[in-house]
């Protein structure tokens, strides 16, 4: 009976032993045959799935918003040229004048002292020319008689006649430059324009001992003004004289003003780094001011065809600016320069051929030579 009993039991045990070792064997066939989480995140690392975008030629046109300021297209400081004092003020700020009107009145009695000099000298020497003149004359007639004159009498009366024909002629110079200097006591607006300042009243002194560097008035052309903007380094090889611009103020916010590139400087600034733009403004209703500051639209019109792709296929890193272009499910990495963005797309320029595939949402975590699934 006992024996018949230890032989189930090892009967039993032995079952026991037999599933255990089944049931292991299916477990490690199921882990064989199912990768673990980390495996896979690690496989869904390696092979990203991307979606691909073509590499495509064309142009894209954009435009940069600067700031800018009007200035006048004429504008003169004038000032006293010589000591004198205001006798009359003929205009005032605001006043519109033309070419040649006389704007201001100035009196120097010492002026008038020195032409009154300069007068009695040219009568002065010229009683003295007429004089060694006459003794010239009658020395040559009485030299028709032989041995009446000697030829070094002659000669010295000649000297003398014309040393003094030269004063009377120094002094008549003498006199021009001090009529010259009473001209400058009346001041003439060189032309058309708008008085802006006026740094003087009745009876003040000026000249170059006066009030120093103050101007008398300042002139101003307002009927045309001078839209003057800096062009950034990168942007000037897109202008010419042709361009159009657009440009608003913050005085009239709803009106926008247009103007046409007249002259460019041809060189940069030293220390801005940008080109020196001017566009002339007609200002016929004086609607604008000199001075004023401008928001200027400068369209960049296109250059030469070259690759357009979506901005997000660039990728820019501390590095480098590249693109990632998959060939046979392989990502290489592709060095390129920016060019003008428009909206979402963006002007690349680097080693690439049209109708080549681009990952269309780049990233540096795609890395140089790993595999990639595209959609």
């Amino acid at each position: 009976m006992n024996k018949f009993k230890n032989t189930s039991l090892l009967i039993l045990a032995g079952l026991a032993i037999t599933i255990s070792s089944l049931s292991s064997c299916q477990s490690g066939a199921k882990e064989k045959e199912q990768p673990s989480e980390e495996e896979q995140q690690e496989q869904a690392v390696e092979t990203p799935t991307v979606d691909l975008v073509p590499v495509t030629k064309g142009k894209l046109s954009n435009s940069i918003a600067i700031p800018g300021e009007l200035i006048p297209y004429q504008q003169v400081d004038l000032y006293a040229k010589v000591n004198s004092y205001v006798k009359k003020l003929l205009v005032d700020i605001g006043s519109e004048v033309h070419a040649g009107q006389l704007l201001v009145v100035l009196e120097a009695p010492e002026i008038n002292s020195q032409l009154a000099g300069a007068q009695s000298r040219i009568k002065q020497y010229e009683a003295v020319y007429y004089a060694s003149k006459a003794t010239y004359d009658r020395l040559v007639n009485t030299s028709k008689t032989p041995g009446t004159i000697s030829l070094n009498d002659l000669e010295q009366a000649e000297a003398k006649k014309n040393a003094d024909m030269a004063n009377v002629e120094s002094a008549k110079s003498a006199l021009k430059e001090v009529s010259a200097n009473l001209a400058y006591l009346e001041i003439r607006a060189p032309f058309d324009g708008v008085i802006t300042s006026r740094n003087v009243n009745l009876g003040a002194y000026v000249g170059p001992g006066g009030k120093g560097s103050d101007p008398l008035f300042t002139l101003q052309d307002q009927k045309r003004l001078r839209l003057v903007v800096s062009i950034p380094e990168n942007s000037t090889g897109f202008l010419s004289n042709k361009s159009e611009v657009n440009f608003t103020v913050k005085a009239l916010p709803n009106q926008k003003f247009t103007a046409q590139v007249k002259r460019m400087a041809g060189a940069l600034d030293e220390k801005l780094r940008a080109e020196r733009l001017e566009m002339d403004v007609y200002n016929k209703d004086k609607k604008l001011l000199p001075h004023m500051f401008a928001e200027v639209n400068v369209p960049l019109p296109a250059g030469d065809s070259t690759f357009v792709v979506p901005k997000t296929a660039v990728v820019t890193s501390t590095e480098k600016v590249f693109v990632v272009k998959v060939v046979n499910h392989k990502a290489q990495w592709v060095d390129v320069k920016k060019g003008f963005t428009s909206g979402d797309m963006i002007e690349i320029y680097g080693n690439l051929s049209p109708d080549e595939k681009l990952v269309k949402v780049a990233s540096d975590e795609i890395r140089d030579g790993s595999t990639v699934k595209d959609k």
